[in-house]
């Protein structure tokens, strides 16, 4: 039995994660210490005997003792409040805590996944983004805090590719959600759902016209799972390219919900992308992944041929209920 360590695993995604590959037939050692995880997330775990969790800060020496085939660094406040809540603390789990991951990756000769972000595009200049695209990252801006701890951690992983012969790969993680969510993470999606669900408006950052692309947590672990398979070392982009705007999401969740909500508007967060929608051809070529679940908004219901399956946040909207 092949064995994985994954950082961050009470997370949203981690956890997920965790589920996937203790199916797939793999022992996992899930680290995480809690600071934005819960264990909630993976007590149907305890008593599985392939899963072994242990409380431990990343950003001190991680010690495994037994051989570990691959290292999944997932371990970071993810959402606006958390990052803004624990920004040093945000730095160091991708700095120091990707550094103490892969080198435990190098100790056991593992291959190492990293969970990168579209964050490291900022506001993009460039629409799709592709993997190629630098980026418009205001490296001292309030997002900066995750944004350019994403973007060093990428460069430190490809250093330890180029000069150790680290086998790595990376994902650049755009806009999930699914069950396992906080529901008050601030995260757009949640939020509604919560205010929906609540009969409170809807509060919209701008005018609503900015859009997003939201991938279905199980699209999302489909894809690392290729990725974790394959012999591709740099950025691969896993997210959904079907584009929406957050008024679209709004009135879409206030339909679903029978909701008497009402939406309002406030002021743009400073750095806040007006735009985000993955350019997907490397995944397509690379790894032969594409999105199978969509949000979908009443005039897109019917306009693709490929399977859709319209979520409709009845996982998440038991949380508040």
């Amino acid at each position: 039995m092949k064995k994985i360590v994954i950082t961050g695993a009470a997370g949203f995604i981690g956890s997920n994660l965790v589920d996937r590959l203790i199916n797939e037939g793999f022992f996992v050692y899930g680290i995480d210490n809690l600071i934005t995880g819960s264990l909630d997330n993976i007590s149907h775990l305890n008593s599985n005997n392939n899963f072994d969790f242990i409380n431990h800060d990343v950003t001190k020496y991680i010690d495994i003792k037994d051989k570990i085939d691959y290292v999944f660094h997932f371990a970071s406040p993810a959402s606006p409040i958390d990052y803004l809540k624990y920004p040093i603390q945000t730095l160091k789990a991708n700095a120091i805590g990707g550094h103490n991951a892969l080198g435990l990756a190098k100790k056991n000769n593992a291959k190492f996944i990293l969970a990168s972000t579209s964050e490291v595009y900022g506001d993009p200049l460039e629409h799709p983004q592709k993997e190629s695209y630098f980026g418009n990252v205001n490296p001292i801006g309030p997002r900066s805090i995750y944004d350019e701890a994403k973007r060093f951690i990428e460069s430190m992983t490809i250093s330890y590719h180029v000069y150790h012969k680290l086998r790595v790969s990376i994902v650049r993680i755009f806009n999930t959600y699914g069950p396992r969510m906080k529901i008050d993470d601030g995260r757009v999606l949640p939020t509604f759902i919560k205010q929906a669900a609540s009969n409170k408006n809807l509060t919209v950052n701008g005018d609503g016209t900015q859009t997003r692309s939201f991938c279905y947590i199980d699209d999302l672990v489909n894809g690392i799972i290729q990725l974790m398979n394959s012999e591709y070392s740099y950025p691969i982009n896993i997210g959904n390219d079907d584009e929406v705007t957050i008024n679209e999401i709004a009135s879409t969740l206030i339909s679903i919900l029978n909701s008497e909500s009402k939406i309002i508007y406030n002021e743009l967060p400073e750095d806040d992308p007006l735009k985000r929608k993955p350019d997907l051809t490397l995944a397509k070529k690379i790894l032969n992944w594409t999105p199978k679940i969509y949000i979908c908004v009443k005039r897109k219901i019917w306009r693709k041929k490929k399977r859709i399956a319209i979520f409709n946040f009845y996982l998440l909207i038991k949380k508040i209920n």
